[in-house]
């Protein structure tokens, strides 16, 4: 079994089939559409997205490719970042900046009627919420939040705490996990970069497709030996005689621990599977990781 490459010494070939696109979708299609096309484009079997989009909402949509779409596991917690036009129904109240830092805290929400998850009541973390800028009966709203946060509600509860009532107006996503709107390319960008690439200019390309291993800068790190990679890419899990050394995240505080997701890579940083830490990776036998997702 022949291993990936370093992340940042593979062909454009292996960047196309474990990629990532941090993808500024455009209005109108939905984000299954847009998946659809960069597969056609790129001429990957298979592509996953970081989220789902509704058709009008535009922003930070990260794209996997080929084989990297077995990992899409790694975006159903990320936090995600929007900007949002809330439209109140009267003019704002003389404390509306205290009613909308109110909904800074778990809130409760049940789905509309047209999602596509069962209608119950759940908690959604706010973890900040504030007004960028201010009209008569408009709020400039920045929002992070936990993933399956419904911002049309959200919008929609601060207008009946305002006595206004109030509904959503444009949506934009600033951010999903570790990818924001400081790196987005549009379609048209991806769809040039392929054109010069094949003229032979790969340097667009290298931009706009990153490695894989991109995804995955916020969990924690478990070295395995390149013996142990040739082993787990036939089903086997991590065995603690495998393992060279563990580490924290590159992009956050996260750290190994037990019961914790893990990335297990080899020691030049080539992504060998997902998988839960379930012992001391310093001991001596035994299993260390157990495997959730081959990507190799």
């Amino acid at each position: 079994m022949t291993l990936r490459a370093p992340p940042d010494e593979r062909d454009l070939d292996s960047l196309r089939s474990f990629g990532v696109v941090n993808l500024d979708k455009p209005p109108g299609p939905s984000a299954h559409q847009v998946a659809a096309w960069i597969r056609d484009a790129t001429g990957q079997d298979r592509v996953a997205h970081g989220g789902t989009l509704d058709p009008k909402v535009t922003g930070c949509l990260p794209v996997l490719l080929g084989d990297a779409a077995r990992m899409a596991q790694v975006f159903d917690n990320a936090v995600k970042e929007y900007v949002t036009v809330l439209e109140l129904h009267d003019q704002a109240p003389a404390d509306i900046a205290d009613i909308v830092a109110e909904f800074e805290t778990d809130i409760y929400q049940k789905p509309p009627r047209k999602s596509a998850v069962k209608r119950q009541l759940r908690s959604r973390r706010i973890h900040s919420l504030g007004i960028l800028e201010q009209g008569d009966r408009r709020l400039l709203l920045r929002v992070r939040c936990a993933s399956g946060t419904y911002i049309r509600k959200l919008c929609h509860d601060i207008g009946l705490a305002a006595g206004t009532g109030a509904h959503m107006g444009d949506l934009r996503r600033a951010a999903t996990g570790t990818f924001d709107d400081g790196s987005l390319s549009t379609m048209h960008d991806l769809v040039d970069a392929l054109a010069f690439a094949a003229d032979g200019d790969e340097a667009q390309l290298r931009e706009i497709i990153q490695p894989a291993e991109r995804a995955l800068s916020h969990l924690p790190r478990v070295t395995i030996a390149p013996s142990a990679a040739r082993e787990v890419a036939e089903g086997a899990p991590v065995y603690a005689p495998g393992v060279i050394e563990t580490g924290p995240a590159e992009v956050g505080d996260a750290t190994p621990e037990i019961d914790s997701q893990v990335v297990s890579v080899t020691p030049d940083g080539a992504a060998v599977c997902l998988g839960t830490l379930v012992s001391d990776p310093d001991a001596d036998s035994g299993l260390v990781v157990e495997l959730d997702r081959m990507l190799v």
